[in-house]
């Protein structure tokens, strides 16, 4: 089969990044479709696939304010060329799964969506997106424009074959959005490389959010607990602010061996945002580290309650303060919480997805021998 991969953007490292490369390594040779592709940000690996950028990657500040190209990026996804693939694997959580399915000769390729989310800006997760008060100009023009977009995204949700979630959490979601079934295949987490370590540095928290970071500085300021932030953002500034005369420090960007060290050396990970699934939360427990979580979303599927850390069910600086307190009495056994970790590893997520190709491929083989 000649393949295509078609992923939103290419601006980082994140969990959807990690998806793409776990899928580069079982399909090779695929050819990789993206809006914007910034190669100083991401792998090597992906970086030495032919990699196909939209006409918007050519425009000026395209690289570092996409987000500002929401009209236009219904537009820029259907305007790859796909034409003689047999296979099209989307990773969307905006408008890769829209791209363009051509019909040659009365044949269309096979269109698998892999969706992290339907768009958060589209339905009911609208505010929290737009939660950040720098985004307030970005909020009014997604708002004039959320009507159009939903009826695009439904629309473009009938060229998908197959939908894969990449959680129970975003299953349903699929379900209420574009009335459509889908199986799921939790995302990959490399356990072989987040390991744990005997003992503990610090009794600090490492934080990997880029949601609701607010909560955790107030939290752990009234506790006097140390508090380690990683990662930047349009909130920075606001943050450093609140976070002025509290134990609190911020590490900005940290490669992966860095990342692993912190979450070895942390009492805990907190995680008080939504979360359509969460890889940090996985990553902490491959380390052997449990999580403070708000009990919604995906930490409901990835994190045990009292087993692999701590739930507190409203999201509030008090609930999120009084879920630390337990946590610091809370008994840790790396080796049970890196064996819940395992069930997220790269080669389940690797096998489960050549599986799902596999079947889905050959059933729809079967399907066309007898009209032929």
């Amino acid at each position: 089969m000649k393949i295509a991969f078609i992923h939103d953007w290419l601006t980082g490292m994140r969990g959807g990044e990690k998806v793409l490369e776990a899928a580069c390594e079982l399909y090779p040779e695929a050819e990789i479709h993206t809006l914007i592709h910034d190669a100083e940000r991401v792998s090597a690996f992906i970086n030495s696939k032919k990699i196909h950028a939209s006409w918007l990657d050519s425009l000026p500040g395209a690289r570092r304010r996409y987000r500002w190209l929401l009209p236009l990026m219904p537009l820029a996804i259907r305007s790859f060329d796909l034409r003689g693939f047999d296979l099209i694997l989307s990773f969307s959580h905006c408008v890769a799964k829209g791209a363009a399915i051509p019909e040659v000769a009365g044949r269309r390729p096979l269109h698998i969506c892999y969706c992290f989310t339907p768009m958060r800006y589209a339905y009911e997760q609208f505010e929290d997106y737009f939660a950040d008060s720098s985004r307030s100009l970005l909020k009014l023009g997604a708002r004039l424009m959320r009507p159009s977009l939903r009826r695009w995204d439904k629309r473009t949700s009938k060229d998908v074959a197959h939908f894969v979630a990449d959680s129970e959490n975003v299953r349903r979601r699929i379900e209420r959005a574009y009335g459509r079934e889908a199986a799921v295949i939790y995302p990959p987490v490399n356990t072989d490389f987040f390991t744990p370590r005997q003992g503990t540095d610090k009794p600090a928290g490492a934080l990997v959010p880029y949601k609701r970071v607010d909560l955790a500085i107030i939290a752990c300021r009234r506790l006097g607990v140390r508090l380690k932030i990683v990662g930047i953002g349009t909130e920075e500034r606001r943050l450093r602010s609140l976070a002025e005369g509290a134990p609190v420090e911020f590490l900005g960007w940290r490669s992966d061996e860095g990342l692993r060290e912190l979450y070895r050396g942390c009492q805990a990970l907190l995680f008080p945002q939504n979360e359509d699934f969460g890889i940090t939360a996985v990553e902490a427990q491959a380390c052997g580290r449990p999580v403070v979580a708000f009990r919604k979303g995906g930490a409901l599927e990835t994190v045990r309650d009292g087993e692999t850390g701590v739930f507190f069910a409203e999201q509030t600086a008090e609930a999120l303060a009084e879920a630390i307190g337990r946590a610091g009495r809370f008994q840790v056994d790396p080796a049970a919480l890196r064996a819940h970790a395992l069930r997220f590893s790269r080669n389940a997520f690797k096998s489960q997805l050549s599986a799902f190709v596999r079947d889905a491929w050959e059933k729809r083989a079967g399907q066309a021998a007898p009209a032929k």
